[in-house]
């Protein structure tokens, strides 16, 4: 149950449209509810502002269809992340209007898709084969109501690529950069904006990129200051700080 949700919920139980009974059975399992396989913290949407999130990798179809059924009878959004179309071909079963991102491999749902969303954010990517984490990010900040403005392909074996977009990044209340193979992209975006600066190191790469991990270092080694890095491939993770961020920017901003 979101805040809106909750919200509307005291307003009906104040008005007389719902009795005392009909509530508390509406908010018995605010806390978590235990589904035997996995216990969703149902309370996380009013501490956070988003539901729990669906971590698909290792989940069976039938227990990401059972959790993500829940998370839709209790809110109107849902990501799941790293799931596969088996486990969204099951969960739409049950939740019929969930859709499905075949290159972030997320499942997700939206109910509200007219809600407004905040500017103030962008995505840099270095290269195509980064696509992947880039959708994932754009997709949590989309979900999380941002939206996210897109610069790809722009990395360092063609610096000049970038040098068009220098404005946006200036303007931008932050700014995630997502790059494989060295990973330097973050420390160039780092020395051209103000701005908070999430980097993510990607696999994307050679034998000696050691699936990220010399992206990684590269990035937690960057002499740009501002910049703070997440786990390899981790879209989601930067997604998700971002929209923090940006949601305090524009809050106080207004």
């Amino acid at each position: 149950m979101d805040q809106n949700s909750l919200r509307q919920l005291l307003m009906k139980l104040a008005a007389g449209e719902v009795n005392v009974d009909t509530a508390i059975d509406a908010l018995r399992s605010l806390p978590f509810e235990d589904l035997g396989f996995a216990q969703l913290d149902n309370h996380r949407a009013l501490r956070w502002g988003f539901p729990e999130v669906v971590f698909c990798a290792g989940k069976t179809a039938e227990q990401v269809a059972g959790i993500v059924e829940r998370l839709a009878a209790r809110g109107p959004r849902v990501l799941g992340t790293r799931a596969s179309l088996e486990q969204f071909e099951a969960a739409r079963k049950v939740v019929p209007d969930l859709c499905y991102h075949a290159l972030a491999r997320c499942l997700w749902l939206d109910r509200q898709p007219e809600e407004p969303r905040k500017p103030g954010v962008v995505v840099v990517a270095a290269g195509t084969s980064d696509l992947p984490v880039v959708e994932e990010a754009i997709l949590t900040l989309k979900l999380m109501g941002h939206a996210a403005h897109r610069i790809v392909d722009v990395g360092v074996a063609g610096l000049h690529r970038l040098l068009p977009h220098i404005s946006t990044l200036q303007r931008a209340n932050v700014v995630i950069v997502i790059a494989g193979m060295e990973g330097a992209l973050a420390s160039v975006v780092g020395g051209l904006t103000d701005a908070p600066v999430i980097a993510v190191p990607t696999s994307v790469g050679y034998g000696a990129s050691f699936g990220g991990v010399a992206a990684l270092l590269a990035m937690l080694n960057s002499c740009a200051s501002g910049v703070a890095v997440v786990n390899i491939d981790n879209g989601y993770g930067a997604g998700h700080i971002a929209a923090l961020i940006n949601s305090r920017i524009v809050k106080d901003a207004l």
